[in-house]
């Protein structure tokens, strides 16, 4: 199958902002502020991944993701590992992960109702360039002031710890039973193993990969996809175009060719290895 274009999905969210970022057309002032924009696979397939831009003018609430085997009690397919790549922060933005310390769940509850888990939480300074992988059951939040475009395995599950009094539903009891109330440690990756080839984060869930201008041809193995996310400039897959803001898939072998000044996010599964 031929490289393929996906269609964006705009989601509105209260913490969302009027002025995205280049290549999307920002919502009208009266409108409703946009937070996301997902990039959609076509039909009714439920790929592994799914590829974000978040824009936030707010913080996000406190949040965590089950991993497969609870997701999967619950009845989705998969749980939710997540990955940020930070294109722009204002200069006080942070980003939460784990926490200052080890916390029990009852400890974690507690202050979840009462608001002081923001002080718990682990917060993190953060700046363009900036790259977090954040596993199934990390306590996080994101701050204000950023954009960044987020990897993710396919799920729309999130369970609300604490949400700064705004009027929607937190999740506590399967929020807290899934929690990890440790200190954050960053998953090892591989980083840079060759001149045009930089490894952001190696599974067990996904593999994403970073590359600068050039041509490459990638072969996937049978059946998988894997998610090219140009970052900066432009270039072609299988006779496919693309540019920053959009999202191509491919399948199988690709011939891929970044143009000059170009700079391109690879996902793919974290079974598969290119």
């Amino acid at each position: 199958m031929p490289a393929t274009l996906l269609a964006t999905r705009r989601v509105d969210k209260p913490w969302g902002r009027h002025i995205l970022w280049p290549g999307f057309p920002d919502p009208a002032p009266d409108a409703d502020p946009v937070g996301e924009v997902w990039f959609q696979t076509p039909g009714d397939a439920n790929p592994d991944l799914l590829v974000k831009y978040l824009f936030t003018s707010e913080k996000l609430s406190v949040q965590v993701h089950p991993n497969d085997a609870a997701a999967r009690k619950a009845g989705y397919a998969r749980g939710k590992d997540e990955a940020w790549l930070i294109l722009a922060a204002e200069p006080e933005s942070t980003i939460a992960l784990g926490t200052k310390r080890p916390v029990g769940r009852e400890e974690l509850r507690d202050a979840a109702l009462d608001g002081s888990i923001e002080d718990l939480l682990d917060w993190k300074p953060v700046k363009a360039g900036d790259f977090f992988y954040s596993p199934a059951g990390t306590v996080h939040a994101i701050g204000a002031g950023i954009t960044l475009i987020e990897v993710q395995q396919n799920v729309d599950l999130t369970y609300r710890l604490y949400d700064y009094g705004r009027p929607r539903d937190l999740h506590l009891d399967a929020g807290i039973a899934v929690s990890e109330g440790t200190p954050f440690i960053a998953q090892p990756a591989p980083g840079k193993v060759s001149g045009d080839r930089m490894i952001l984060a190696e599974g067990p869930k996904f593999v994403l990969e970073r590359w600068p201008a050039g041509h490459r041809k990638v072969t996937l193995p049978e059946g998988l996809t894997g998610w090219l996310v140009p970052v900066t400039g432009e270039g072609v897959a299988d006779g496919v175009a693309f540019r920053a803001g959009e999202c191509a898939t491919v399948t199988g072998s690709a011939e891929i060719e970044i143009a000059e000044g170009g700079d391109v996010l690879f996902a793919y599964p974290g079974d598969a290895r290119i």
